[in-house]
């Protein structure tokens, strides 16, 4: 893109009214489409791990747990809180509090998008711009997609630094871009587009102190309340690692490709649309008006997010969640350059399109989840509910499932073996763990030891039998006691439990 397009200035001046839409009937259209294309949420639980892990924390957090100490992840605190907030209200045996505030986010973020559209183009942007960031929000593998996490809760709060610095309200744009940041450290990326807009307003130095202030207090706020050296750990320095693609191959270049490319079939017609402005563009003489005019910050907000995506290399298909605001204001920037039949087809697309991603919510495999399930059932017949277990594999869900304590505050494998289902087995083993993790897995296995531990690399190179010091452990402390689906189930080696137990899995299993 031409520097000079770094300069335009929107086409809607800031001291502009918004057009007259009627927002009540927008609102319930984004809330009807929203609630239909996410309820095949509802019918699978949990989605992904990474569900699994935040209602796990959630319970750890209501036992007295503290987050970046004896509960931890790489990711900030809102949604482990959110999901403790929701568990509390609710209670812990159902993830449907939290699917219903993801339905809540993505109508949030869908209404701040319409209204985005609407200050710059007109009712039928605001229309537009809502309801392709409702089908846009499926268009990646339902696992991805239909899960209550991470990129789920940040993508509002982006939506929102924009439209409060559009807007000039630079302390409310500075804030939104730190609830993004503590939902998932990418969301940050949206300080560029929020800091083209203040260029582009000529707002001045204490406008960038102002948005510079409301995203730094919360999250150093957040850094004081958890400890300073564990919050920043935890969140970034700690991840060394597990943030390099180092032998990765080729697997993580194919993951990116896959995720790009399921979004971009979501988004096809809306792509379609963009390449024909953008090719036109050059065709407009000097006075007319320039198609995609007033969108330099959005095209930059693309781009960061889509840099966002990369940090790691892991390329999940959820992270791309993260470029859905900006590609739908730039898909309704360009249906506004088509007809009005020919934008009408293009959304009825987009609509077809979004109908099979919810089929394929109803359809996907449920393999991984129905080994999930007996491996809980397992694990309940053999231990009680006072009981700790080990779940030595990237299937923390288990823990929640078997209502069962964890044992280690390391929920998965990957932080003591660097193993990342993104990247595949490079770089993994012991050596390759977080700084000071095995040591302090020794010690809380020697302090309260599990009743139980399951194998659930079921062949994958970080296996308890290609773990030394695991290893060792086991052959020492545990008899291995049963098989299910490829996960190896190990006892402790306690003459009275190990009778006990088995005669209740006997009776359980007649």
């Amino acid at each position: 893109m031409p520097l000079s397009s770094l300069a335009e200035r929107h086409t809607t001046a800031a001291s502009h009214k918004e057009p007259a839409v009627n927002w009540t009937r927008l609102i319930a259209v984004l809330l009807a489409l929203t609630v239909v294309t996410r309820i095949p949420s509802f019918v699978r639980t949990p989605w992904n791990p990474d569900e699994g892990y935040l209602a796990t924390q959630a319970r750890q957090l209501a036992d007295g747990g503290v987050l970046y100490d004896t509960v931890v992840d790489r990711k900030p605190p809102f949604v482990p809180l959110l999901y403790r907030g929701a568990f509390a209200v609710f209670g812990d045996g159902s993830l449907w509090p939290v699917r219903v505030a993801a339905i809540v986010a993505v109508l949030v973020g869908a209404a701040l998008a319409a209204s985005i559209a609407a200050r710059r183009w007109g009712q039928r942007s605001a229309w537009t711009a809502g309801v392709c960031y409702v089908f846009l929000t499926i268009g990646l593998k339902p696992e991805d997609t239909q899960a209550a996490t991470f990129e789920v809760f940040m993508l509002p709060w982006t939506v929102a630094a924009i439209w409060y610095a559009e807007r000039a309200r630079w302390l409310g744009a500075g804030l939104a871009a730190a609830g993004a940041v503590l939902s998932k450290q990418t969301g940050g990326a949206v300080l560029l587009p929020v800091l083209v807009l203040l260029w582009q307003h000529r707002a001045g130095w204490g406008a960038f102190v102002r948005v510079t202030a409301g995203a730094a207090l919360p999250v150093v706020s957040a850094a004081l309340a958890f400890d300073p050296g564990r919050f920043l750990y935890w969140i970034a320095t700690g991840s060394g690692s597990y943030l390099s693609a180092e032998g990765a191959g080729l697997k993580p270049v194919l993951r990116a490709l896959a995720g790009v490319g399921l979004l971009t079939l979501a988004a096809l017609p809306l792509v379609v649309a963009l390449v024909r402005a953008v090719r036109s563009r050059a065709a407009v003489p000097p006075t007319g008006r320039a198609p995609l005019s007033g969108t330099a910050d959005l095209w930059i907000w693309l781009a960061a997010s889509l840099g966002a995506a990369t940090v790691g290399f892991q390329f999940f298909g959820h992270y791309f969640l993260q470029l859905v605001p900006p590609l739908a204001l730039l898909g309704a920037a360009a249906l506004r350059e088509l007809t009005a039949r020919a934008a009408t087809a293009a959304l009825t697309a987009t609509a077809l399109v979004a109908c099979g991603y919810v089929g394929w919510g109803f359809t996907d495999s449920r393999a991984e989840v129905d080994h999930a399930r007996r491996l809980a059932d397992t694990v309940r017949s053999y231990t009680d509910r006072k009981d700790r277990v080990l779940l030595w594999g990237m299937h923390p869900e288990g823990y929640w499932l078997s209502q069962r304590s964890p044992a280690s505050r390391y929920l998965t494998a990957g932080f003591l073996t660097n193993f990342s289902g993104g990247r595949g087995e490079a770089r993994v083993g012991e050596r390759y763990a977080m700084d000071g993790a095995w040591p302090h897995f020794e010690r809380e296995l020697r302090r309260r030891p599990p009743e139980l531990i399951v194998d659930d690399s079921r062949g994958k190179r970080y296996g308890v039998q290609q773990i030394p010091t695991l290893r060792r452990h086991l052959a020492r402390h545990y008899e291995k006691v049963a098989t299910i689906d490829g996960s190896s189930f190990y006892l402790r080696n306690r003459p009275e439990i190990r009778t006990s137990s088995r005669a209740g899995h006997a009776l359980r299993t007649r």
